[in-house]
């Protein structure tokens, strides 16, 4: 968002971006957000979870569109989306044009990076929202924006949100160029480490949050200690990251036994320095749109290997061998869902593997730079607000 709002400032576009609070132990992104220039409308009532405070933040979303007079309204996450297009409905609506059937020409547009249509809520809390999503997409949802084939897929065909000729697929767009020449700072995090040059570190990269199943890397962890002396591969984990879970993870590599090979770093801001040291980079979600780490992984020339969930499937490409409980794909290697063995045995066949290693990287690196740099995200947002106005 803040890389979009920073290119649609230009004779053709103005881009004003309206924010709201991240939950205790996520990291808040202002600093990136000034560091670039954009400088965001600030609504602190507006967080992720339901509150009564949601009122307070509808009404002063309202009042941002009514002082900023936008011609588009973009909308994202499903918190801001709901609360975003709410208003812009009204915003749409409440005006004396109403009444001679003209209400204020003003176009709708919501993307999903993810959904929480499984694994976040309860069920009752999830029917909640898939309605309310269906609402939205019938009534005041002009374009939906998915960023990968098979979000569409989810989404529209089998969730049943929205009308096919609403939807869009635009691909994710990040700044690349600073992922350029991982080997010259190779040994910066390794060294931080402490490791051996024969050591192969195993990275996640995330939040530490219920729905990233950091427990399952774990137990994947767990059972390599446990069986590590009839196999080749030296291992060492990384946990790159912060969350309200930090602590409860930290317990339960502890209580695993594998807190000596398992290291928690936190957040950190040299992304180019963290993903060089790494040698493979996982992820165990329940859930995902287009996870970030593995793009900015690829781009990084790492190899990485994640449970198959979401446009994750998309992102690794078509599966090249099947294995017993887990697949080898064009760009990384695909687990079965919270089976901690698989994803060892996943594990261990792609550390023994440096052909594949080397091979899964070029092939990510080359597909990330195609696909996801920021200039073709930014024309092709542009492009699609032109067809809208127009």
């Amino acid at each position: 968002m803040v890389w979009l709002s920073k290119e649609l400032q230009d004779e053709e576009f103005r881009s004003v971006l309206v924010s709201g609070t991240v939950p205790p132990g996520e990291e808040d992104m202002i600093w990136f957000a000034r560091e670039n220039g954009v400088e965001p409308v600030f609504i602190p009532e507006m967080s992720r979870e339901l509150s009564a405070r949601d009122a307070i933040s509808l009404y002063k979303v309202y009042r941002a569109l009514k002082r900023e007079r936008p011609d588009i309204i973009h909308t994202h996450t499903a918190k801001a989306g709901t609360v975003g297009r709410a208003a812009g409905l009204l915003y749409r609506w409440l005006t004396w044009g109403t009444l001679i059937g003209r209400p204020r020409r003003v176009r709708l547009v919501h993307t999903f990076h993810g959904h929480v249509f499984h694994s976040y809520y309860g069920s009752f809390k999830t029917k909640l929202f898939l309605a309310i999503e269906k609402v939205l997409a019938r009534i005041a949802t002009d374009r939906i924006i998915v960023i990968t084939d098979q979000q569409l897929e989810e989404i529209h065909n089998k969730f049943g949100v929205g009308r096919k000729e609403q939807f869009r697929v635009v691909p994710l767009g990040i700044d690349l160029d600073i992922y350029s020449d991982p080997e010259s700072k190779r040994n910066i995090l390794r060294s931080e480490l402490e490791a051996g040059e024969d050591e192969i570190i195993v990275g996640f990269v995330g939040r530490l949050t219920e729905i990233k199943n950091i427990g399952l890397l774990l137990k994947a962890a767990q059972l390599y200690d446990l069986e590590k002396a009839a196999v080749a591969p030296n291992l060492q984990f990384a946990i790159i990251g912060d969350g309200h879970l930090r602590g409860d993870l930290e317990r339960e590599a502890e209580a695993l036994g594998v807190k000596k090979i398992v290291a928690f770093l936190g957040n950190r801001d040299d992304a180019a320095v963290f993903y060089a040291g790494l040698d493979i980079v996982a992820l165990t979600s329940l859930n995902e749109g287009t996870p970030l780490s593995l793009i900015e992984a690829m781009a990084a020339r790492r190899p990485v290997i994640s449970t198959a969930v979401g446009g994750v499937i998309d992102l690794l490409g078509d599966t090249m061998e099947e294995k017993d409980g887990f697949r080898v794909c064009e760009r990384g290697i695909l687990v079965g869902p919270d089976s901690p063995r698989s994803f060892c045995d996943a594990l261990l066949y792609l550390a023994k593997n440096e052909k594949l290693r080397e091979k899964l990287a070029s092939a990510g690196q080359t597909f990330a730079r195609t696909r996801y740099n920021k200039k073709r995200l930014v024309n092709d947002i542009k492009n699609l607000y032109r067809d809208l106005v127009q």
